[in-house]
């Protein structure tokens, strides 16, 4: 392969990033090199990159990413079950499934006890472009691939194998319905994308809440009936009601005040509690008699990945979402990238490959 193959390189807090050539990928069964369009930047970068999470070094960050496919090792499928071919544009799971331990065989694929997950592990000799944040990406075998269609955005795709996905999986696993009324609670990448996904579900009514003015104003363009600071919750829960709930702002008062809101027989998914933070005390007997149900949900299976990328292919919030990514910077000015995700320039900061 005559192509350059780069990558910014993360080895730590002191090292920072650097970008180094890497040598072509020797594909194995099942595994495809993939030619990057377009990454962004997510929180849990972020999280890494401030020395707030461990992990394995040196790493190459990254896994919101759409690409389009250069080589495969030997016949790969996408997971409509038609094979993939050079030139194909795809996104991909966060991680890897095995499809055989138990945690596979009951349907959370996303626990595989094997799984490896893109810009979460060390570089080995064999593994080597195995985040976003490069000009290639190497998926090993246990991948799921979509495809993407051509006309759609990649600002628009890029996020898809991260924020998308991971409502689409809580609504799921929470059982949305159109009948529903939802609260959500939180109003960033993730909650702009569940209120937008909630009406795309025929939901009428849906409550936005957040402590910030300019994201309540957002989440009204995104389709919410009412958007409320913390305080405007529980009036603005009676008037419309409460039956599904997304958190999504990991805060342990919102999650508290999900549970004090929340209607006979409601649904309460949980999705942005992912760091450790202050505990929160509930009555029980209260929880039992009023019928609630209360699920966690983290990442996603490979179909609810699939219907993000159709739910971003059919709605009619692509501009606003669009809106969402920044112009992108290229790959060689990574540290300005990060710079700009930290300042909050956008939900989404874009890094390009060229």
């Amino acid at each position: 392969m005559e192509t350059t193959l780069n990558a910014a390189v993360w080895s730590g807090v002191d090292e920072g990033f650097s970008l180094q050539s890497q040598p072509p990928p020797d594909l194995r069964a099942g595994e495809v090199l993939v030619s990057v369009e377009l990454a962004t930047i997510c929180g849990s970068d972020l999280h890494t990159i401030n020395g707030d999470r461990p992990t394995p070094l040196p790493t190459v960050l990254g896994h919101e990413t759409v690409g389009t496919v250069v080589a495969t090792g030997g016949s790969v499928r996408a997971h409509d079950g038609e094979l993939l071919a050079p030139g194909d544009r795809i996104t991909w799971t966060i991680g890897t499934s095995c499809g055989e331990c138990r945690r596979c065989r009951r349907g959370i694929p996303q626990k595989c006890l094997s799984v490896r997950k893109y810009g979460h592990e060390a570089i080995d000799d064999h593994w080597r472009l195995n985040g976003g944040l490069a000009t290639h990406c190497h998926l090993v075998a246990g991948t799921g691939l979509v495809r993407v269609p051509d006309e759609l955005p990649a600002a628009l795709a890029a996020p898809a194998n991260c924020a998308t996905a991971t409502v689409v999986c809580a609504a799921r696993r929470v059982g949305l319905a159109a009948d529903d009324v939802v609260i959500v609670l939180g109003c960033g990448m993730l909650g702009l994308t569940a209120l937008a996904y909630a009406r795309d579900r025929g939901v009428e009514n849906v409550i936005a809440c957040d402590v910030d003015a300019g994201r309540r104003e957002a989440a009204g363009r995104f389709g919410a009936t009412v958007a409320v600071a913390p305080d405007d919750l529980s009036s603005a829960a009676k008037e419309y009601g409460a039956d599904v709930i997304f958190e999504l702002s990991g805060s342990s008062r919102a999650v508290q005040s999900a549970l004090e809101v929340v209607d006979l027989g409601g649904r309460i998914a949980l999705v942005g509690s992912v760091s450790p933070a202050p505990e929160i005390n509930f009555e029980p007997s209260a929880y039992v008699k009023n019928l609630t149900t209360m699920v966690g949900s983290h990442n996603y299976r490979l179909d609810d990945l699939a219907e993000a990328v159709d739910f971003l292919a059919r709605t009619g919030a692509q501009k606003l979402f669009a809106d969402l990514v920044s112009e992108p910077f290229p790959l060689a000015d990574i540290d300005n990238a990060v710079t700009a995700a930290r300042n909050g320039a956008a939900p989404r900061v874009a890094v390009r490959m060229d």
